[in-house]
């Protein structure tokens, strides 16, 4: 990122939480529903800034789908020239949890990981799961990938966004469908390092 562009994210007076610089991709809804995507530039466990193609108004509602983190949903509180900032609205055990994965992506830097060695996106061994549905179906399906905050499953299934389901004994909420199967977001996200190869849903 340039040094403009930092500097553009510079400017935060007042802020209760210390940010992290993390750069982070995931997608936003607007309240219109219109979606985008976007990039951190620094986030904290009350606050993040974002950069992305459409900006919101102050005060207006965002929802955010970040790839290693999960959603967060927050009120737009100030707009810069790259993009705009939002305060996160969680409780705090959430909070607590996102102060401690922040830590990890502080640390990963510190410690020399390569940039694309990423947690979120495990091939795991074992890729059959049952899903089951709120209905009382159950389905047994492949997983294309786990992350921290979610699975992308492969099946012909396609469960209405939003809706709660299980993967095996993990719950957790459909976000969005793609061509082959749809994307869910674990109602308890896992922490940097309990995932691997080997995780069972």
């Amino acid at each position: 990122m340039s040094l403009a562009l930092r500097e553009d994210f510079t400017q935060d007076e007042g802020r209760r939480f210390q940010r992290v610089a993390v750069s982070l991709f995931g997608r936003y809804m607007l309240e219109c529903r219109d979606e985008f995507p976007c990039q951190t530039v620094q986030m904290s466990p009350g606050d993040v800034l974002l950069f992305g193609p459409q900006k919101p108004t102050i005060g207006e509602r965002v929802v955010v789908y970040l790839d290693e983190l999960g959603r967060f949903v927050g009120l737009t509180d100030r707009l810069t020239p790259s993009g705009f900032s939002i305060t996160l609205s969680m409780p705090p055990q959430k909070r607590d949890r996102l102060a401690d994965q922040l830590v990890w992506f502080a640390n990963r830097h510190a410690i020399g990981l390569p940039e694309d060695r990423r947690h979120e996106r495990i091939v795991p061994i074992m890729r059959r799961a049952m899903l089951h549905l709120p209905d009382q179906r159950e389905a047994i399906v492949k997983i294309k990938d786990i992350s921290l905050s979610g699975v992308g499953l492969e099946t012909d299934i396609r469960p209405v966004i939003g809706t709660m389901v299980a993967i095996g004994s993990t719950s957790a909420r459909v976000v969005r469908h793609f061509e082959g199967g749809f994307a869910c977001e674990f109602t308890k996200p896992f922490s940097p390092g309990e995932i691997d190869e080997s995780t069972r849903l």
